[in-house]
């Protein structure tokens, strides 16, 4: 098994060091991170694909195959035109028709596609599903950051909030308070013990206290 460390060189760097160097490999990697580098994403974009492979690292010990999560990592939002589910199964297809050219396994390539169908609706995750567990908690994890430092949990609010422009303030807010609200009904936030221990007491703190900010009078 190749040692990740998906930070060190950027998201470029990381893609070799997980797909290889094969001009299909080195091809598709080109296109991923042009994607992810599209003008109309704030945050959708190359700090979060950063962030998540980040997060899958820190909890790729409770992964049955880290490497089919952190490929399921790279294509999860590979399509984004803020069609929710649209975007994740666009997103699927674009996994299965460019990873068998990389010299992915084929039981491989439809397990990343399930995964990236999987982050449509966290809330579908079966249990004792230890990949779907490991991204769904690694995209959750810019909730469990730092309010106030670059790339936190404030920078994450502000990025949302512009990445629906075209929605009117007071509707915004109505909606964006009850995302808020059924996540912070939920018993865990995070499937996996390592996650919940690192991120789940400050990604609830930051909810609720995004949630006071948007209900205030």
């Amino acid at each position: 098994m190749i040692e990740h460390r998906s930070d060190g060189g950027g998201p470029a760097a990381a893609w070799v060091r997980l797909a290889g160097t094969s001009p299909a490999a080195l091809a598709t990697g080109a296109e991923l991170v042009a994607r992810w580098s599209e003008p109309h994403r704030h945050y959708h974009d190359r700090a979060h694909l950063a962030a998540v492979l980040a997060a899958v690292d820190d909890l790729a010990s409770d992964a049955a195959d880290p490497d089919a999560v952190r490929l399921a990592a790279w294509f999860h939002d590979a399509v984004y035109d803020g069609h929710p589910g649209r975007d994740e199964e666009r997103s699927a297809q674009l996994a299965q028709a460019r990873l068998p050219a990389c010299g992915v396994p084929p039981a491989v390539v439809a397990e990343v596609a399930r995964l990236v169908r999987l982050t449509a609706a966290h809330d579908t995750l079966a249990g004792g599903d230890a990949n779907g567990a490991v991204l769904c908690d690694a995209d959750l994890a810019v909730l469990g950051g730092p309010r106030d430092a670059p790339g936190g949990y404030a920078a994450y609010a502000a990025a949302v909030r512009r990445e629906y422009a075209h929605v009117p303030d007071d509707l915004f807010r109505l909606g964006r308070a009850d995302v808020l609200r059924r996540l912070l009904a939920t018993p865990s936030l995070y499937r996996t013990a390592r996650a919940r221990e690192l991120w789940e007491e400050r990604a609830r703190a930051n909810m609720t206290a995004e949630l006071a900010s948007l209900t205030a009078p």
